[in-house]
């Protein structure tokens, strides 16, 4: 699979104009805007799907990979990887998806710990998925606009697994964020994440390799206004005011 989906929609969405790939069974259906099945869902229905073109700030391409046994094959990595996703993650977050999986058009629920004691509620979107690699899709007001690949690959004597992140920062905020402290929680985030992979498909201890990369340096002011969105604003916003509500409700009465 490209590293870079070249179209939000996937090939899946210019049916109509050109003749289906092959893989078109492994992208998801173009949508207008997210829904969830499974309720909730705050900051993530209704909104619209971002990638880097309509972010705000510097646009990043981060890289995490770590070298495994080449017993450790390609597909039962990316197996393991979507059957069991959120288990790997820093125990501070949580990852709310489909008991059986990801698969190409799945929304899942993210509530995350940025740090500070803030949280912040959001999702993401499964816009690719198949045997040696899966793709997800932030929406409107993540903490940034992008593409998440992870994919897995015999290279040599040695099966790679691999994280890529192709970002932008979603608005003015979350790009002062990202500038004080917020690459570097992205880094630790996946290199955890990784880490506590490899542990599970048995492997022996070693070293998650970073590399990022400034892709673009200019901040695209256009898109400022996207702060409306923000995420965290409105997850400590919804915090604040279901407490009101609480303490507005009378005590019980006694029996």
């Amino acid at each position: 699979m490209s590293e870079n989906p070249a179209s939000e929609g996937g090939p899946a969405a210019q049916a109509g104009r050109a003749p289906l790939p092959r893989n078109a069974a492994n992208w998801a259906t173009k949508v207008d805007r997210l829904t969830v099945d499974s309720g909730g869902g705050l900051n993530v229905t209704g909104r619209r799907l971002t990638g880097p073109v309509q972010g705000f700030g510097k646009m990043w391409r981060k890289t995490y990979w770590i070298e495994l046994s080449p017993e450790i094959s390609s597909r039962a990595v990316i197996a393991t990887w979507k059957g069991h996703f959120g288990e790997f993650w820093p125990k501070a977050s949580r990852f709310k998806g489909p008991l059986t999986g990801l698969s190409p058009g799945d929304v899942a629920l993210l509530d995350v710990n940025v740090g500070g004691g803030v949280r912040l509620s959001t999702g993401v979107f499964v816009l690719y998925a198949d045997e040696e690699s899966f793709t997800l899709m932030t929406p409107q007001g993540h903490m940034f606009a992008g593409w998440i690949t992870f994919s897995a690959e015999r290279s040599g004597t040695v099966t790679v697994v691999r994280t890529q992140v192709l970002m932008r920062a979603n608005d003015p905020l979350y790009e002062l964020a990202m500038a004080f402290g917020g690459h570097r929680k992205e880094d630790q985030f996946w290199i955890q994440t990784m880490t506590a992979l490899a542990q599970r498909l048995g492997a022996a201890p070693g070293v998650v390799h970073t590399r990022t990369v400034c892709v673009d340096r200019r901040r695209q002011w256009g898109n400022a206004g996207q702060v409306w969105h923000n995420s965290i604003v409105r997850t400590m916003m919804h915090s604040i005011t279901s407490a009101l509500a609480r303490k507005r409700q009378p005590a019980p009465g006694p029996r």
